[in-house]
């Protein structure tokens, strides 16, 4: 089993990472929260990896510390949540939001992620309330890296399972001329807007 790797970073996505190991491209899938710290293209990355081994697929997943994995490897202990669907809840939502909501089996604010129905909710929130010992602390978040425009948020958003109508409001919502250039500083704003609607307003009343 492959549980680190480090080496140049040959390409970067909002959901993998093409990483050179003494001329070996290893493809890696990232959740968000890895993806707004990783460093620029051809910058050395270091990565804790989780290998995961079925019949017919070999996939690597990478985080950039061991939180992030430990958590997701949580996830993919619950009944119903593969390392797709785990993914997408890091990305969905940070650990920091996502552990209280499990401790108080906050249903709703869970199926805000896509792909997370309400029995899904509850069986993360069953088999995982009693597991969550071992988080503890949550690393701030790297500062965000000017990368893209709007346009480029709505179709991650997509990649990640929004609705494009939902979507494209959120991205209109928090960068409303369409011109900023901060990719991650505007995903990260789109994503806290879907998932936690009230919040983002209360926030927004309170910097007006």
């Amino acid at each position: 089993m492959i549980g680190h790797l480090r080496g140049r970073l040959l390409d970067k996505r909002v959901n993998q990472v093409l990483v050179d190991v003494g001329g070996v491209g290893y493809l890696v899938h990232i959740p968000l929260s890895t993806f707004y710290r990783l460093g620029e293209l051809h910058d050395e990355v270091t990565l804790l990896t989780h290998t995961h081994v079925r019949e017919d697929v070999f996939a690597l997943y990478g985080f950039l510390t061991s939180r992030e994995k430990h958590f997701f490897e949580l996830l993919i202990s619950a009944s119903g949540v593969g390392p797709a669907l785990a993914l997408k809840i890091l990305s969905g939502m940070s650990v920091e939001e996502i552990v209280p909501a499990i401790r108080h089996a906050n249903i709703e604010h869970l199926t805000r992620i896509p792909g997370v129905g309400r029995k899904t909710a509850e069986r993360i929130v069953v088999e995982l309330r009693d597991k969550l010992e071992g988080i503890e602390g949550i690393e701030s978040a790297a500062p965000a890296r000017p990368a893209g425009l709007a346009a480029d948020v709505v179709s991650a958003l997509l990649n990640l399972g929004y609705d494009r109508r939902a979507a494209e409001k959120a991205v209109e919502e928090v960068a409303p001329d369409g011109s900023s250039a901060n990719f991650e500083a505007v995903l990260r704003a789109a994503l806290q807007r879907l998932t936690n609607p009230s919040g983002a307003a209360r926030s927004a009343s309170r910097s007006a």
